[in-house]
């Protein structure tokens, strides 16, 4: 049984999304205002070079219509003089000469022109993909959980891609068959006004059918990169270490196959409607314009029988058809460049419909820096704090609702609860990566829309259940927090971290490749990293995302000890389902439903016998379950197994978890 979507049928609706739906608004190109006049301005910065090429240009064109003129002197001075008389040797020497001579300097002024028209518009190109990433780095955080990654890099690929031909040949185009095509009406009149009227008749009609042709074009246009859009997304997601790992594990390859075989061969389908959309008109317009100078001997010879004056003559004929021939390239060339221009207005309008987006939170204008804050440093505070997700809908109820507490410098105040509860919400709140609905978030006593985000960042450590390691060695991974950090730093944070001894087993040690989002390590090493990462940032806060949720208990184990170092002389604000890594918190707060139900210490909330003791009640009983099936199962304690991992240093006792909190166990002998 086939496992893709096949071609007929309802459109495919993907995990909640009707795709067809979501295509055909995505594809039609958002209303840019002074879209022309913001193209143009991309390019202020290279206008002297845009000037010199454009001179090289006109002068380029300009000499190309002069052989056709010299073709006429060829034929009636020299070859086939007026005046009956012999043909003219020296005469036909310095025009032949002459048509070289032209020639080669055309040629050179080619050669540099395609320089500086390469160098501008790639530059250009350049200019606009930077802008656009620099301006996405600053969107907030939801953004970027609302949007697909794919999508996001199709803009700065494919639609930024999209444009560089236009950019780069656009004005050039314009401006050179622009003055080809004068010159050569100019040539043309100046030999003869009747043929030349002939030769242009049709022209406005070509021009209103190029309009029409092109709007078609510029739909296309748009659904084509809204396909590659998806491609991106597509292949972003399926091929990326953890998407690939989750289609072998459901057995899902053929599906994916299918759907990206589906959106490969709607994106052919565009790509060949794209290529052909205007061909027909093309070779019309090449048809007609071929067609001319065959009508143009026909009234030649009639305007030459009804004429005796002689103003006609066979180099009037030659010349003529040569410069009207010379005519059809650079009109053909204008009309595709107006064609392209259409076409392009779309990817132009998607690259400004991102640019023009406001990030939703930005530095207020009066902001002061961390530093310049009057309290203390480390002091984190929420009053009355409510927030709401921008997607949410309305009338739901709040994520966080009335939430207030104090974290002093150097305290760790750990939250608890239910999943969906808030509690991840409160660290994304603290460095401002989201803006609380109501309610103020102080940071060193300063509301935190007060404080720049570089300075509130630059004073935050964040380590995440979802530890993000680059395809690089580890050395650049833990650089990443502080580029100029010696060898002897890397090393003194990963021996706070307990990893150093592991990175010193690898054949490569800090040069090891950790692989895509370090798959190459196991996860209490990949977290060990994240952490020695963070302690070469040194920051005065730091926040822990249930940093040790993904881990075995070993493995946990190995980490908490590392976190417990990190938090050493810091403000720490830590989430924690397994309540055995908050037990030594001085303060926890359980959140149910957004608000804080419950406050104090380990031993002080289970003697309150509420939703914290209840928790620990669960946890407690999961965790005898689990001995009594290890112990079964392996005939020993877990801590004989753990000894043998070789995951900690081999001065560090094993740890078991007791209904009290954690216990150190010393090794037998």
């Amino acid at each position: 049984m086939s496992m893709g979507h096949g071609g007929g049928g309802a459109p495919p609706v993907f995990r909640g999304v009707d795709i067809a739906a979501q295509k055909r608004r995505n594809a039609e190109a958002p209303e840019i205002p002074d879209l022309g006049k913001r193209v143009v301005a991309l390019f202020r910065p290279y206008i002297w070079r845009l000037a010199f090429t454009g001179f090289l240009v006109v002068a380029g064109a300009a000499i190309a219509v002069v052989p056709p003129l010299l073709v006429e002197r060829i034929f009636d001075d020299a070859l086939f003089p007026t005046d009956g008389g012999p043909v003219d040797i020296p005469l036909l020497i310095r025009l032949v000469a002459g048509m070289i001579g032209l020639f080669l300097l055309s040629a050179a002024l080619g050669v540099v022109q395609t320089y500086y028209t390469a160098t501008i518009g790639n530059s250009v190109t350049g200019d606009l993909r930077v802008k656009l990433f620099d301006h996405l780095q600053a969107m907030e955080l939801a953004f970027f959980t609302r949007t697909k990654t794919g999508v996001i890099q199709s803009r700065l690929q494919n639609d930024v891609g999209g444009v560089s031909g236009v950019l780069t040949n656009t004005v050039t185009s314009i401006l050179g068959n622009l003055v080809t095509v004068v010159a050569s009406l100019i040539a043309m009149i100046l030999i003869d006004w009747r043929l030349t009227l002939i030769a242009v008749i049709l022209m406005p009609f070509l021009v209103l059918v190029q309009r029409r042709v092109g709007q078609v074009r510029a739909r296309i246009a748009g659904e084509t990169q809204e396909s590659l859009s998806e491609l991106s997304a597509i292949t972003q997601e399926t091929l990326s270490v953890s998407g690939i790992l989750l289609s072998k594990s459901f057995n899902r390859q053929r599906t994916e196959s299918a759907r990206y075989q589906d959106e490969n061969r709607n994106q052919v389908r565009l790509q060949v409607r794209r290529a052909m959309s205007g061909q027909g008109f093309f070779a019309v317009v090449q048809v007609l314009m071929s067609s001319v100078p065959a009508v143009i001997y026909l009234v030649a010879g009639y305007l030459i029988t009804g004429n005796a004056d002689g103003t006609i003559t066979a180099g009037t004929i030659v010349a003529f058809t040569t410069v009207q021939a010379r005519l059809l390239m650079p009109l053909m060339g204008l009309m595709r460049v107006a064609l392209d221009l259409q076409t392009s207005a779309a990817l132009f309008a998607r690259i400004f419909e991102y640019l023009d987006l406001k990030p939703a939170i930005s530095d207020a204008p009066e902001a002061i820096s961390v530093s310049q804050a009057p309290g203390p440093l480390g002091r984190v505070e929420f009053r009355d704090v409510v927030f709401r997700y921008p997607d949410a809908a309305a009338g739901a109820r709040p994520t966080l609702d009335g939430v207030s507490f104090v974290a002093d410098p150097g305290q760790h105040v750990a939250f608890v609860g239910p999943s969906g509860a808030g509690k991840t919400t409160v660290l994304y709140l603290t460095p401002r990566m989201y803006e609380a609905s109501g309610g103020s978030v102080l940071f060193a006593g300063t509301d935190v829309r007060r404080l720049t985000q570089e300075s509130i960042i630059d004073n935050v450590g964040i380590v995440s259940q979802e530890t993000y390691l680059f395809h690089a060695t580890i050395r650049e991974n833990l650089r990443y927090a502080k580029p100029d950090a010696t060898d002897e730093d890397l090393e003194a944070a990963c021996r706070a971290a307990n990893i150093h001894h592991i990175i010193e087993r690898f054949e490569n040690g800090y040069d090891t490749i950790v692989g895509e989002r370090g798959y190459r390590l196991s996860g209490g090493e990949k977290q060990r990293i994240a952490i020695a990462r963070v302690l070469l940032k040194d920051p005065p806060v730091l926040l822990l995302d249930e940093a040790t949720s993904a881990l075995d208990t070993v493995s946990e184990r190995v980490v908490q000890e590392a976190l417990d170092a990190a938090a050493r002389g810091r403000t720490t604000l830590s989430i924690a389902h397994r309540l055995s890594t908050v037990i030594g918190a001085d303060v926890i707060h359980v959140v149910d439903g957004g608000r804080i139900v419950e406050s104090g210490t380990h031993a002080e909330l289970i003697a309150s016998d509420g939703l914290y003791a209840e928790l620990a009640a669960q946890q407690l009983a999961a965790s005898r379950i689990l001995e009594t099936e290890a112990t079964d199962a392996l005939g020993r304690r877990p801590t004989d197994h753990a000894r043998r991992r070789g995951d900690r240093a081999p001065d560090q006792p094993a740890v078991v978890l007791t209904p009290t909190g954690p216990v150190r166990v010393p090794d037998e002998a």
